[in-house]
């Protein structure tokens, strides 16, 4: 019954906002109400499963033989936490941000659609479910991300579709494949997938694939940096700050609840998504220095830090996985605000050059310390949230025996600082620009 309700709340929400949302009130109304309430249900969920830990709901007969499952465990519930609140906030910025757009309703609709996909992802039970959502999830963004209708905005948008294809079809081999090793699909408290064939590598190299996809995994990042780019910047918050994680969440199943952990540590296939994850860490730092356009610096820095999360879940230790799972939450929120400030400062000064934004901080301050906090963050320096799952995510690399991968979390935070700390440090210190001077700090929403 829960799994239903917020599933199907933000879907008729977002049908309705179709309908009716020329009226800016009732759109406006909708859209924040239904991300409120969802918000306070995923909350009020935590209660419940403190008494019970797992809830399961079967609807067996809804696609014959296998129906549908959801599934509400302490990761799931994490993650659903995490997409409503964030979800809510993004929504609110959006009322205002999005007066300047055309298809005001399309947006909201969608965005609502999306939400409702994102969370049958993150509640379902087994493979197919979770794939049915995921790629309903991943179709209705991609009216989120072509949003503005510009030719570069259909080219990567195009460029994302085809991309959410080929990463479906790589999902739907690795079901198949699971389904004929072990005649189900549904998640277990351990995995069951315990020995080595060329179907059960397979399955999981195509796992890989199709979750690592959406969550930017190098070389399957290249749709990101153009997407962010031509997305609305709440769109682009929605995308980085959430749906990312729905790929890692993806992986985090597989690799626990239908693989036996200590079979892949023994054959050694996690070592492979730890070299990819390493690789994507410093891949995305080091293009993010090259951008000067302030939303492809953050695009790859999503691929940089979406590493550290496929890192962590592949030490398969219990401090990495803390680290993991809190990377989640750290980057959901700091990423999103990243997002948002940038919007808040291109719709401002109508500007993305990073070069041509010297002495903004002084123009919009509240603006560009929510952007130093957020960034702060993304480097690793306490107090703030990422240095904590850094620090987790460091333990784990010791404690499985891999000191290189806990060095190269080091150097990653130093290449974080390298791009972000200019940004900083000429907003606030930097001359300001003759043509800022008329420049005034955002809406209280936003």
């Amino acid at each position: 019954m829960y799994a239903a309700i917020i599933i199907l709340l933000p879907i008729l929400g977002g049908l309705l906002c179709l309908l009716w949302g020329s009226n800016a009130t009732i759109r406006n109304s909708l859209s924040f109400g239904v991300t409120i309430v969802l918000a306070l249900l995923a909350l009020g969920l935590y209660p419940l499963i403190q008494r019970v830990n797992i809830l399961v709901f079967e609807y067996p007969l809804l696609i014959p033989p296998f129906g549908l499952s959801f599934r509400l465990d302490w990761l799931s519930l994490a993650l659903v936490i995490i997409t409503t609140v964030v979800w809510l906030l993004v929504t609110y910025y959006s009322i205002d941000y999005m007066k300047h757009y055309e298809n005001q309703a399309r947006y909201f609709g969608f965005s609502l659609i999306t939400l409702g996909a994102t969370l049958g992802t993150l509640v379902a039970g087994d493979l197919l479910t979770l794939f049915l959502f995921f790629e309903l999830m991943s179709l209705t963004s991609y009216v989120l991300v072509i949003h503005d209708g510009t030719k570069d905005a259909m080219k990567a948008g195009y460029q994302y579709l085809i991309m959410t294809l080929g990463g479906g079809l790589a999902l739907l081999f690795g079901i198949m494949g699971i389904y004929h090793l072990a005649g189900t699909v549904s998640f277990m408290e351990t995995g069951f997938i315990n020995q080595s064939s060329p179907i059960a590598l397979g399955s999981f190299l195509a796992f890989l694939a199709g979750f690592g996809m959406k969550a930017g995994m190098f070389p399957l990042h290249v749709w990101l940096p153009k997407a962010h780019p031509v997305a609305p910047s709440p769109a682009s918050a929605i995308l980085s700050g959430i749906m990312l994680k729905v790929g890692a969440y993806g992986l985090l199943r597989v690799l626990y609840n239908i693989y036996d952990v200590e079979f892949l540590v023994s054959v050694g296939w996690n070592n492979i998504l730890m070299v990819i994850a390493g690789i994507t860490l410093i891949v995305g730092s080091v293009f993010a220095i090259m951008q000067s356009d302030l939303k492809r610096r953050l695009a790859y820095s999503s691929v940089g830090q979406m590493g550290y999360i496929l890192m962590g879940m592949s030490f398969v230790s219990e401090q990495a996985l803390i680290g993991d799972v809190f990377h989640i939450f750290a980057h959901a929120t700091m990423k999103a605000c990243l997002f948002l400030a940038a919007g808040a400062i291109i719709m401002q000064t109508g500007k993305r050059d990073i070069r041509e934004l010297s002495g903004i901080g002084r123009r919009m301050p509240i603006t560009m310390i929510c952007f130093t906090m957020a960034a702060l963050a993304v480097i690793g320096i306490p107090p703030f949230s990422g240095f904590l799952s850094k620090w987790y995510l460091g333990l784990g690399a010791l404690e499985t025996g891999h000191p290189w991968y806990a060095s190269l979390l080091l150097v990653s935070s130093l290449l974080n600082a390298i791009y972000y700390l200019p940004i900083v440090i000429s907003a606030f210190f930097g001359t300001v620009s003759l043509e800022f001077v008329n420049i005034r700090e955002v809406s209280h929403r936003m």
